[in-house]
This record gives C-alpha cells, sequence and structure tokens, in this order.
C-alpha cells in the first residue's frame, strides 16, 4: 500500500468518527458525508492497485447486497436510513472478508451501546425517548476492520492478542 492510500484510509477514519459524533448529536448521519465517502472509494481502489475485473466488480457487487440487505431492514424500520447508506459506503472501502468482521464488531458494539442506553434512559426515567445513534457502532466496526486490515501490522498485532 502507498502514501496516497493510507492518507485516503486516514480521511475514511476522520470521516466515520464524523459520522458516530453527529449520529449522538443528531440522530442523523449526513448524506453529503455519504456522498463523499462513496466518492473516495474510486480513488481508493486505484491507488490500492485494484483491477476492473474481478476486484471493482466484487466491491460494487457487495455494496449492492448489503444495500439490498440494509434498506430491507430499514423498510422494516429496524435501522435509519443513514445507517443504511454508511454500511453501503463502506462495503466499497473495504474487502468482502473485511466487511464481515465490520458487521460482526458492529453488532457486538451496537449491543453494548443499546444496553448502556437502555440503562441510561431507564435511570433518567425516558425510556420513550430511546433511540439508538448506531452509527457509533458503525463507525466503531469500521475504525476496527481499518486498524486490523490496513494499518501496518495491524493483522499481525490482532493475531497475537
Amino acid at each position: 500500500m502507498n502514501s496516497i492510500s493510507y492518507g485516503l484510509l486516514i480521511a475514511l477514519a476522520i470521516a466515520l468518527v464524523f459520522a458516530a459524533f453527529t449520529d449522538m448529536k443528531r440522530r442523523q448521519i449526513d448524506n453529503w458525508l455519504n456522498a463523499a465517502i462513496a466518492l473516495g472509494a474510486p480513488v481508493f481502489w486505484w491507488s490500492s492497485g485494484l483491477s476492473l475485473w474481478p476486484d471493482v466488480a466484487i466491491q460494487l457487487g457487495v455494496a449492492l447486497a448489503a444495500f439490498a440487505v440494509f434498506a430491507g431492514m430499514f423498510a422494516l424500520r429496524m435501522m435509519g436510513g443513514g445507517d443504511v447508506k454508511l454500511l453501503t459506503v463502506l462495503a466499497l472501502w473495504v474487502s468482502p472478508q473485511a466487511f464481515l468482521q465490520l458487521l460482526l464488531v458492529m453488532a457486538l458494539a451496537g449491543g453494548a451501546l443499546t444496553i448502556v442506553m437502555v440503562g441510561w434512559h431507564t435511570i433518567r426515567r425516558e425510556r420513550d425517548k430511546l433511540k439508538i445513534p448506531y452509527g457509533v457502532a458503525i463507525a466503531f466496526g469500521g475504525l476496527w476492520v481499518l486498524a486490523v486490515n490496513y494499518l501496518p501490522g495491524g493483522a499481525i498485532a490482532a493475531q497475537a492478542a
């Protein structure tokens, strides 16, 4: 991986942190942020040396599948639209194996976040106001995947742990 790729990954990490903070504060992940992440993916593909076939086609296929599944969850009111878009654009950036890892870490972080939020709202007697900022869990999963799979020595450090 070259310095352009690492710079793009740093920009993605910053965008994920921003998404988490805006979701915590406003319970919203802005469309412009998801669009910027999506527009950065082709530059990352180029800088990483991905071939159009099959590499980029696989990235697009995984993103399309993710969108279909999560849009269905949105239709069932199980997740927000910004969450659907954020997961879809993240699928453009990471390998299919890393995306599955992202989903697992996201689910674990989301479960922990839900427990904390339910406890907090129960203590404050505001359970009717409970809304989980799931963008925080998505961002955590994304940052985890970037650290473990894309930083130098990340996978080795994860295997040693």
